[in-house]
């Protein structure tokens, strides 16, 4: 990721500046992150989806995964978050405010399930993330870190390629990781038949 723009800007100016239909970024505390993910981290990104997608098809769910969408973190109007995987629910797109003129998301009864997939940026995906999406109350979050980056209080030492799926109780996320042949356990698609491993075999 890299830092486009060094004076803290508020959300409004951010999208206001958002060149149409190029580039991923976000927004964090003012400063604007292009997003320039490599090869492999695409090709994690599009297992991910097309196994989503044939879950949401065969359960008849009101989802959709845009293509690009914004979630904004409660009481804050400088950041801004485009995920790598989106599940929305459709059937609470019409209480978004921000959803047909920005693209954006401000409630998490709207996000089933949101995915990041980590890169050299990991901090964000388990710290700021992490808070902000439990926060907002997003049912379900995964980091997917198939290189195994994040840090040894995130998944351990020795390091090693992780999935960690927080799901929501009582308002708190309570997490459970997943590497090698684990089978991977949602709340949102129960149905999931694939491991931890044929994600991280997709990067190889």
């Amino acid at each position: 990721m890299i830092t486009t723009v060094s004076q803290p800007i508020t959300l409004e100016e951010f999208w206001d500046w958002y060149p149409d239909g190029y580039g991923r970024y976000e927004l964090h505390d003012g400063s604007i992150f292009e997003m320039q993910p490599i090869g492999t981290h695409e090709q994690v990104i599009s297992f991910i989806i097309i196994e989503l997608a044939v879950q949401i098809k065969q359960l008849g769910l009101p989802y959709l995964i845009p293509k690009q969408a914004l979630i904004k973190p409660l009481d804050t109007n400088k950041s801004a978050y485009n995920p790598d995987v989106l599940i929305l629910d459709q059937s609470n797109l019409n209480n978004e405010s921000l959803w047909k003129t920005r693209s954006t998301i401000t409630q998490g009864k709207t996000v089933p399930l949101v995915i990041e997939v980590v890169s050299s940026n990991w901090g964000y995906d388990y710290g700021h993330k992490l808070i902000d999406y439990e926060t907002l109350g997003i049912t379900e979050y995964w980091i997917v870190d198939y290189l195994g980056l994040g840090g040894k209080r995130y998944i351990g030492d020795p390091k090693k390629p992780t999935i960690s799926i927080y799901q929501l109780v009582d308002d708190e996320y309570q997490v459970k990781q997943f590497r090698e042949n684990d089978a991977l356990i949602s709340s949102i698609f129960p149905d999931l038949n694939f491991t931890a491993q044929q994600i991280f075999d997709i990067a190889n």
